[in-house]
């Protein structure tokens, strides 16, 4: 559970509100939209920093379809019709992403080019293949590439035209602006407990009487409620980007060696390169600490120049951000236990800009009418 100590919270103010919305980066956004746009909920959404200071503003920026895994790896571990329902989430998330960019106040760049999944080895490239061929089966439009199509040492590729890169931070921006929900900024939360027919939330500024409450708060979940603890860990993930590029080295967003490693040109030309983390688990899994790791870093540089030899424009900024991951790779979506009106969308395992969306949309309707979340409902540990 996370803290506040007994001076900051010396001038709490309580509050009765409908509906709170706990989180604010683009889960939080999403679930806000949905409660008050569709379902006309009077919804507040607090916050312990920021509108996407979180994972959702220090991502690369990936609209990339599915799970953290090859299609068919997915389709061998949890079975055809919910690795079909996984991807069709992702296309659902997509479409409401594309939505909001549409309809918001903000100008979020979008480049709607499609993403490109390359073998780093001859191993990878077999697995590409089969994911290629079970893609197809489905009707899933894809081009596989039985050699490297970008000439850099890769072994092959599997292009996915429907997929895109984003601004992420400026993305959570205008969800959060067209939710309509009133935002409540710099705000801890320390404590949730179910009382009858409400939620009592206590927060630095507020202590909240709800009727409601979805926890949109990913990597954060087990300081909130042990619940989460074993169903959802913190993973440190690390990025660079380089200071402008006189070219466009990869027209996609990139991804290898199975989604540890990707890359992509920025919208102000730069070169963006994030991963590392495979290499460094020991310190990089298991962790909320927001710091860079040197050895990351330094393997991030090895391969840049391996891989990208013509980015020689110096590294301009690097950062680190906080996923969540579910232990079994899919999101979880549903109600707390004992508090059956404190409702969750959490564990998007790096994949939040995929599922997040449609996963806060199966939790408000869980929370609200009590349907089921389908693949990602947590029923499916009982």
């Amino acid at each position: 559970m996370m803290t506040v100590s007994h001076w900051q919270r010396a001038e709490q103010i309580e509050r009765e509100i409908d509906f709170l919305v706990v989180g604010a980066g683009l889960a939080g956004g999403a679930a806000a939209f949905f409660a008050k746009q569709v379902h006309s909920r009077d919804v507040v959404v607090t916050e312990a920093r920021d509108v996407g200071l979180g994972a959702s503003g220090r991502n690369a920026g990936f609209m990339i379809s599915g799970l953290d895994t090859y299609y068919h790896r997915a389709i061998e571990e949890y079975g055809h019709a919910v690795a079909r329902e996984v991807w069709d989430m992702s296309r659902r998330s997509f479409s409401h992403w594309r939505e909001f960019i549409s309809n918001g106040p903000f100008d979020v760049p979008i480049d709607n080019s499609g993403s490109l999944l390359l073998a780093e080895t001859p191993e990878e490239a077999k697995e590409l293949e089969l994911a290629a061929r079970s893609l197809s089966a489905d009707k899933i439009e894809i081009e596989y590439y039985s050699n490297d199509p970008l000439g850099r040492g890769f072994f092959a590729g599997i292009e996915q035209p429907l997929d895109a890169g984003v601004q992420p931070f400026l993305l959570a921006k205008t969800v959060m602006a067209q939710s309509g929900a009133e935002l409540i900024a710099n705000n801890e939360l320390y404590r949730i407990e179910q009382l009858d027919d409400v939620v009592r939330v206590h927060t630095r500024k507020f202590v909240f009487t709800a009727r409601y409450v979805m926890l949109c708060t990913n990597a954060y979940s087990p300081m909130i409620d042990p619940y989460f603890v074993g169903k959802v860990s913190p993973m440190r993930a690390q990025c660079l980007v380089t200071e402008p590029l006189d070219h466009i080295p990869l027209p996609y967003c990139g991804y290898s060696d199975y989604g540890y490693m990707y890359y992509r040109t920025t919208f102000d030309g730069r070169f963006l390169l994030g991963g590392g983390r495979k290499q460094n688990q020991s310190e990089e899994n298991n962790t909320s600490e927001d710091r860079l790791n040197p050895k990351v870093h330094a393997f991030l540089d090895r391969y840049l120049a391996r891989y990208f030899p013509d980015v020689t424009a110096p590294v301009a900024h690097r950062w680190s951000g906080i996923m969540g991951f579910s232990c079994d790779g899919l999101p979880l979506v549903g109600t707390l236990p004992g508090k059956p009106r404190v409702g969750f969308a959490v564990g998007f395992t790096g994949h939040g800009l995929a599922l997040a969306a449609a996963a806060a949309e199966r939790a408000v309707d869980k929370l609200l009418n009590g349907i089921s979340a389908g693949a990602v409902d947590v029923a499916r540990f009982e």
